[in-house]
């Protein structure tokens, strides 16, 4: 599976954008799909986790409430709509693809190339 995400760029704080991953491959459903965002200086972390069939969704605290996390299994696209951006939320975004339903990074199959997400105070 390879996995690219896109759709970052620069916003205005209170903004919104709407990050998307395309999955290569045949078997995209059967991947719990995750988020994760690094900042400059920063470790990676953990932004948000949904099950193959997109019936189950966990967030990290940070964003809880202001992102939304889906997938369209008949595209082999997962999504990210990030609403209410403040300057916190400036990273590197990644897809990933694992074969858990966690919160962290265990069980990582597939890693996609990150989107930069700027937001602008």
């Amino acid at each position: 599976v390879q996995l690219q995400a896109s759709g970052g760029g620069l916003v205005q704080a209170g903004g919104s954008l709407r990050l998307s991953c395309t999955a290569s491959g045949r078997t995209f459903s059967s991947y719990a799909m995750r988020w994760f965002r690094q900042a400059p200086g920063k470790e990676r972390e953990f932004v948000a986790v949904t099950n193959g069939s997109g019936g189950s969704t966990y967030y990290a605290d940070s964003v809880n409430g202001r992102f939304i996390i889906s997938r369209d299994n008949a595209k082999n696209t997962l999504y990210l709509q990030m609403n209410r951006l403040n300057a916190e939320d400036t990273a590197v975004y990644y897809c990933a693809a694992g074969v858990v339903l966690t919160t962290n990074d265990g069980g990582i199959a597939y890693w996609g190339k990150g989107t930069q997400v700027t937001v602008s105070s």
